[in-house]
């Protein structure tokens, strides 16, 4: 998992979502299980 100050590269890739938790956002994608990210 990475934290990146900028989710935008990540969430432009095929299948992935944004997901807002306990005031963190993360990218997660069901199609890529590596592309992981976390931010805040």
């Amino acid at each position: 998992m990475k934290v990146r100050n900028s989710l935008r590269s990540l969430k432009n890739q095929p299948g992935s979502q944004i997901v807002r938790r306990r005031g963190k956002t993360y990218v997660i994608n069901k199609q890529n299980p590596r592309l992981k990210a976390r931010q805040g």
